[in-house]
């Protein structure tokens, strides 16, 4: 990603490599790990917005596109 500012969960603590990053970009946001900088997910605001909603209130739908979950 060209130029993009991170911002890191203020839930992640004491700035270990164990936290989710996210940047505004041109065309919507940009997401990542901390461990994995390299590997970046891009969205749209709406489509991430719809996402912590539904996290929020436990009301994630599947999609299509959606993987079953596996038991760990």
């Amino acid at each position: 990603m060209a130029q993009v500012r991170w911002q890191r969960s203020s839930f992640s603590g004491d700035g270990g490599n164990n936290c989710v990053e996210v940047a505004a970009t041109t065309n919507g946001v940009a997401l990542r790990e901390n461990d994995s900088a390299t590997e970046v997910l891009a969205t749209s605001q709406g489509a991430l917005l719809s996402l912590i909603r539904g996290i929020k209130t436990a009301t994630v739908p599947p999609t299509s596109r959606s993987a079953p979950a596996t038991p760990r």
